[in-house]
């Protein structure tokens, strides 16, 4: 699966990188359609807590589904996103 990772206005280092690709491609397990995923993170204001948006879009053959959260870190957002993507593939299987 095809991970693309798009950081607004900030340029994400190696490691936030990796740890997006990682948890993402684990979806992978959850749905075998799986075709790619879409990853933007941004910031929403700088001197603000909870500031940090994930967003992800996965593309399932005959279907796009999204999560957006927001956290103190990218890296719990993301995990936020993945624990709402998993409900949803789940729902989407119980519909076939």
């Amino acid at each position: 699966m095809k991970v693309t990772i798009n950081a607004v206005k900030f340029r994400p280092d190696q490691k936030l990188e990796d740890f997006v690709n990682d948890k993402v491609s684990k979806l992978e397990r959850q749905a075998a359609g799986l075709l790619g995923a879409e990853v933007t993170l941004k910031v929403d204001k700088p001197e603000s807590e909870n500031n940090k948006i994930a967003e992800i879009k996965v593309i399932i053959a005959g279907k796009d589904l999204f999560a957006s959260k927001q956290a103190d870190s990218f890296e719990e957002a993301v995990m936020l996103c993945i624990d709402a993507l998993k409900t949803q593939i789940s729902k989407f299987k119980e519909k076939k």
